[in-house]
């Protein structure tokens, strides 16, 4: 960080922690490294590995082609499937073209695949809270045959949807809003005493812990940034828990060049999060960028302690 000269107006940086990268996103970007080391390049990846456009450019400069869909792997390719997961589908016509791929999907995001399965066994219908359009909802909806499933996207829709007579159970994607899933859950609760569900919702843990670390920061911010991409569901999260909890507004910043000076006039205390799939060196950039304008006082508050790895797929361990 540059030297801090008594002449720079002070900036209070409130430092939530966790942040950046989760144990789903390293393994998956670990997949890809891995893979280019072992297969050479190229390795074709089906759609972005993570939203983030920082972690798809420096795997593109190591050899990584990211593709649409597999039509545009080549015979004989290797491919890398992203951490939101994939329909069913598309595993079968990697098999069908006999392309050589690997599966990315967080463990977090399978185990929720697993539910679905277990629910429409039991001739469960389900309930699938999340963003339509979202990859992680598109590859677990896929998981089972067109009309097994019915999206759940607010509170508003629990309270009108009207799913097939029968059974029902309810999951949830991984990177939604606790508080907001917690109002969904707790109206179809109302509506369908007896639907099934998981013992806790499916938000996965980094989700929750880079909620609750906002929301210990957003109360004394005059602003908080959460380095993320628009496109990732929670660094939007953050954003609007940011927003929730108290803070006097909340940007979601893409990378740190495109900060906007002027968004920090007024601003005396700044509150800094990123998204599970930003990488720390992110927030080290904003961080310099910061202090070549303002003399810094950096606080980090951490809410827990994170110690979760997941292992390599099988082909690559």
């Amino acid at each position: 960080m540059p030297e801090i000269s008594s002449t720079r107006p002070p900036l209070r940086i409130l430092l939530a922690a966790p942040r950046g990268f989760c144990a789903g996103v390293d393994r998956a970007i670990r997949v890809v490294e891995e893979a280019l080391r072992q297969y050479g390049a190229p390795v074709y990846v089906r759609h972005e590995i993570v939203h983030n456009r920082t972690v798809v450019e420096q795997l593109e400069a190591k050899g990584a082609v990211f593709v649409d869909e597999l039509d545009a792997v080549p015979d004989g390719g290797h491919v890398v499937f992203s951490a939101h997961g994939v329909p069913k589908a598309v595993p079968a016509e990697a098999r069908r073209r006999s392309l050589l791929y690997l599966d990315a999907t967080c463990p977090l995001v399978s185990k929720v695949h697993r539910e679905a399965e277990r629910h429409f066994a039991a001739g469960r219908h389900i309930l699938m809270i999340g963003h339509a359009g979202h990859p992680e909802v598109e590859g677990t909806m896929g998981q089972l045959p067109p009309g097994a499933m019915t999206l759940v996207q607010s509170a508003d829709e629990a309270g009108t949807v009207s799913p097939p007579e029968g059974d029902l159970a309810f999951i949830t994607q991984t990177t939604l809003s606790v508080d907001d899933t917690a109002e969904i859950v707790a109206t179809l609760r109302q509506r369908f005493p007896t639907i099934g569900g998981p013992k806790r919702e499916d938000i996965c843990y980094a989700t929750t812990n880079r909620q609750a670390a906002v929301k210990a920061i957003a109360p004394g911010a005059d602003l908080v940034l959460v380095i993320g991409s628009p496109n990732s569901s929670n660094s939007q999260r953050l954003r609007e828990v940011a927003e929730r909890a108290g803070a006097a507004r909340a940007l979601l910043l893409p990378r740190p060049e495109m900060l906007d000076w002027a968004d920090l006039d007024g601003v005396a205390v700044l509150g800094v999060s990123a998204g599970a799939s930003a990488p720390e060196e992110l927030v080290e950039a904003l961080l310099e960028r910061l202090g070549t304008r303002y003399a810094l006082s950096v606080e980090e508050r951490r809410v827990t302690e994170e110690d979760v790895v997941f292992r390599l797929p099988a082909p690559l361990g």
